[in-house]
């Protein structure tokens, strides 16, 4: 607890500058300390809960992170000064495949591979790694300002997920919801794992279409078929083609040769064949594609798989036995030019599947593995979205998870690495008994035998992940975080998991919680370049959130988050827009420090139910513009509109109370009259105090410095009541007054600064009114235009014309008019400004110079490229400006 109602000297409360590595490093230790973000289970309050989109344990913070994670901390901190019991859970993802990597990677430096140290030591080696590295991303969160309660942070492969985990997949296995079966998976060589369809990123390839003639089994003449993996012809077991293609009604005989081989193989009738493709007609490779495998099992042809699990060819590829998948896929060709068979090579552009964490060709391989049948599972989530039980926002986004919804395959969820829930499910190796249960077995329930084998796969990372929202709350448990704390209230993650974890979610969550996990999704857009780049290593425009925390602070980059992050619209981030936001924190700053030198000494209690009653102006416009700030906040959040609510904050911070209010107030700070003095300093210190708890969920840690120095007992503003609208403060009339009054002041300043008139120089100003109230109520105000214009005198007139020799401005049906006589020197202010334009003229020409330069375009990198239209784009802007002052110069001659 801090008390500043002493006399200490301004000076001391706040540093003129602020120092952010300090305060940061400060503040998140002392709330860890006072356990501020511990949640609460107060039956009398509402709840408030987020489960963390786990971050892989083998991560560093990116720019996506800290994107999702300021939102989510925006929300828990706004909820949590509401009076909620709010709780943010914190974890890790195990990351299966990444992790593996790591550990072998770190093998392979010592000449060993998994395979020499076994299963077991293996495991203990990840563990050893993850307790030792792991936590990284967890101090970088915290870095970020996260406010997680730390006492209930997570794993995907702690006791309490792990038991989870079992606890769903046997009963999903009683329930017959999931099976083992051969099918065709997506294969990754490299990994030597399965992957699901959404963990391959399909490249468009320029690439081969190859043509091959397939001879008649009988009689003269062949069938061309066309494929872009000639390879995999060795394993044809079939062509197929469609039953209504005409060019396929009077074929001598059902039956083809297989080239290379030289295997009759049928030709088969299939309604799947798009006879548009190619010659239209198609091999049929059952082991080697989705598709191929469908129409096998239609007419019960055999399956012939011709390469191993490392993408080499087989015994089944006979003489191409051992030759990797591509040089098989040369030599084939080759093979089947020399023989006749080849009837012609095109150019053809196609998506080719990549491993998602390795960027190898994913081959598509037969193989056994175990499936969760979705479909009975995603009508209950398709449901929920309709209905409305789940939001999803923006809602856009709707479309397209039904579209994925509808027409969902069952999820292979079989991995075949090491690191991950082991699938728990044992063989009987006496009698064949498949057991499958929530703890280890003893003995075959069948025979009683004691030889049980364990299925060596793991699970599908996302398995475990899907279970997140009510597992990290204790269940199968009946806890009491399940009871107040499920379902969660909202879960803000980035659009392109959508169906790798959100929907998931949701078919796990109620189909075992009977309800759904979460009310509300929030999906955000990228986090880009400057120039609307994706970032990327290779392209040398990644963003480290760290070091752009360590040279602007991490509020700055907090604010700049929530400032861009609009629904549905990707982010263009750079260095000057954090900086601008950091500017931003340091008018905050001073605007403080100017105001504790007028209320370090007032009483704390002023603030409290402040009337509006005989306040000036300035007063009543300032309350009356918080109130409606304050409305805009709530109502943004509410909708999930960041940026809306960091907008409505920086207007009113910086231009209506820092550029207006502090210095329509000071007239009032300065009187001689002890009752303004004291009016001026509960107002003053009123809005101050809303202020910095309005901004504290976006800004913390700027805002807690400064709470502790306003006067009054203070404990940490996390416990602050959020700012609420208050009705008497609502005045239309006094921001309409206000409006017209800083519109004259605005005119008079404007054309001060486009005529260049001296700072210090008293001006004469007419201001023409066209109606008769309002021009009361600025002669009305007259003083205070003058105080903030330097304004000598000021005539006020209903109707007319401006006086002859005066530069103007118009707002709305007001003119404001200045006379120059005596001011400045047109001819020597218009021979000024020809030197000037000159100059920009040179500037301009050498910078558009360049960007007709097809050699500087072809080579300079893009940065300086957009830095020189930047140039281009300021100069401009400059030359229009000196264009509109010699316009304005030149009507005074």
């Amino acid at each position: 607890m801090t008390n500043r109602s002493d006399t200490t000297d301004t000076a001391e409360l706040l540093a003129k500058a602020y120092d952010f590595k300090d305060v940061e490093k400060k503040w998140y230790a002392n709330w860890q300390e006072q356990k501020q973000f511990r949640a609460n289970m107060d039956e009398s309050k509402p709840s408030f809960s987020i489960v963390i989109p786990p971050p892989n344990v083998t991560g560093v913070l990116h720019v996506g992170h800290a994107l999702n994670n300021t939102m989510q901390d925006v929300l828990v901190r706004y909820k949590r000064m509401q009076g909620y019991n709010t709780l943010w859970v914190p974890g890790t993802d195990h990351a299966g495949i990444a992790t593996q990597n790591v550990v072998e990677r770190q093998l392979a430096a010592e000449d060993l591979s998994r395979h020499d140290v076994g299963r077991e030591k293996f495991i203990d080696r990840v563990w050893k790694w993850k307790a030792e590295s792991g936590g990284q991303i967890i101090n970088q969160l915290k870095r970020l300002g996260c406010s997680c309660d730390w006492e209930r942070e997570r794993f995907t492969m702690d006791e309490g997920l792990s038991k989870a985990v079992r606890t769903v997949f046997t009963r999903l296995y009683k329930e017959g919801l999931i099976y083992q079966g051969d099918y065709i998976i997506n294969w990754c060589p490299r990994c030597h794992t399965a992957l699901a369809d959404l963990e391959v990123e399909h490249e468009e390839t320029n690439g081969k279409l190859y043509k091959i003639r397939y001879p008649h089994a009988e009689g003269d003449g062949y069938i061309v078929v066309a494929t872009t993996r000639p390879e995999t012809m060795l394993g044809d077991t079939a062509v197929a083609v469609h039953p209504d293609d005409e060019r396929f009604n009077s074929l001598p005989e059902k039956a083809v040769v297989l080239p290379l081989v030289d295997k009759k193989i049928p030709i088969v009738f299939d309604e799947h064949v798009e006879r548009e493709f190619g010659t239209g007609a198609l091999k049929v490779t059952p082991a080697h594609d989705l598709n191929d495998f469908e129409i096998s099992r239609r007419h019960d042809l055999p399956f012939v798989k011709v390469m191993d699990d490392n993408g080499n060819m087989n015994v089944e590829a006979g003489p191409y036995a051992g030759l990797d998948r591509f040089a098989c896929r040369e030599q084939v060709v080759k093979d089947l030019e020399k023989q006749g068979y080849l009837e012609g090579i095109e150019d053809y552009q196609h998506g080719v599947g990549h491993c998602y964490r390795c960027n190898t060709v994913v081959e598509p391989a037969l193989s056994k593995q175990w499936f969760v049948s979705v479909k009975p599972l995603a009508e209950k989530a398709i449901e929920a979205v309709k209905n409305g039980d789940i939001k999803i926002h923006p809602k856009t986004w709707e479309n397209t998870f039904f579209d994925w919804m509808y027409n969902i395959r069952d999820w292979c969820i079989s991995r075949q690495i090491w690191w991950g829930h082991q699938i728990p499910a044992w063989t009987c190796e006496a009698c064949g008994k498949m057991i499958v249960s929530e703890t280890d077995p003893a003995s075959c329930p069948e025979c009683d035998s004691r030889q049980l084998l364990q299925e060596t796969d793991v699970l599908d990372t996302w398995f475990s992940s899907a279970l997140w929202p009510f597992s990290t709350l204790g269940w199968p448990d009946k806890t009491d975080e399940l009871k107040f704390f499920y379902p969660t209230s909202v879960l803000i993650t980035s659009f392109d998991i959508l169906f790798f974890w959100v929907s998931r979610m949701m078919m796990m969550g109620l189909h075992f919680m009977d309800e759904v996990p979460f009310k509300d999704v929030y999906l955000h857009a990228l986090v880009r370049d400057a120039e609307g780049q994706k970032m990327s290593k290779s392209k040398g425009n990644v963003m480290d959130p760290l070091l752009v925390m360590d040279k602007f602070g991490t509020d700055a980059l907090r604010f700049t988050m929530t400032a861009f992050a609009a629904q549905g619209r990707d982010i263009r981030l750079s260095e000057e827009r954090i900086e601008g936001y950091r500017h931003f924190i340091n008018k905050i700053w001073n605007a403080c420090r100017f105001s504790l030198m007028h209320i370090s000494q007032c009483d704390p209690g002023i603030t409290r139910n402040l009337s509006v009653d005989g306040l000036s102006l300035s007063h009543r416009w300032i309350l009356s513009r918080l109130n409606q700030t304050v409305a805009t906040v709530h109502k943004s959040l509410g909708d999930y509109r960041f940026n809306d609510a960091a907008s409505a904050m920086y207007k009113f911070v910086w231009h209506e109370f820092c550029d207006w209010y502090l210095e329509l107030v000071k007239p009032e700070l300065y009187s001689a009259s002890e009752e303004d003095k004291k009016k001026g300093q509960a107002v003053l210190f009123t809005v101050l105090e809303s202020v910095i708890k309005l901004m504290h969920p976006v800004i913390p840690f700027v805002t807690e410095e400064i709470w502790h120095v306003l006067p009054g007992d203070r404990t940490s503003i996390m416990t602050e009541p959020y700012p609420e609208q208050i009705e008497s403060w609502d005045d239309p009339e006094a921001e309409k007054t206000a409006d017209l009054i800083m519109g004259v002041i605005g005119g008079i300043r404007n054309i001060r600064s486009e005529m260049q008139i001296h700072p210090s120089a008293q001006v004469e100003a007419v201001v023409v009114a066209h109606d008769s109230q309002r021009a009361e109520i600025i002669v009305d105000h007259t003083s205070e235009i003058k105080a903030m214009t330097r304004t000598e005198s000021l005539t006020v007139l209903n109707d007319g014309k401006g006086p002859e020799g005066a530069a103007s401005y118009i707002f709305e049906d007001i003119e404001v008019f200045v006379p120059l006589e005596g001011l400045i020197d047109v001819d020597k202010e218009l021979a000024k400004l020809d030197k000037e334009q000159k100059k920009i003229d040179k500037q301009l020409n050498q910078s558009n110079g360049k960007l007709k330069n097809e050699k500087f375009l072809a080579n300079a990198p893009a940065d300086v490229i957009a830095k020189e239209k930047d140039k281009v784009a300021g100069l401009s802007a400059t030359m229009a400006k000196i264009t509109e002052s010699r316009k304005r110069l030149l009507e005074l001659k």
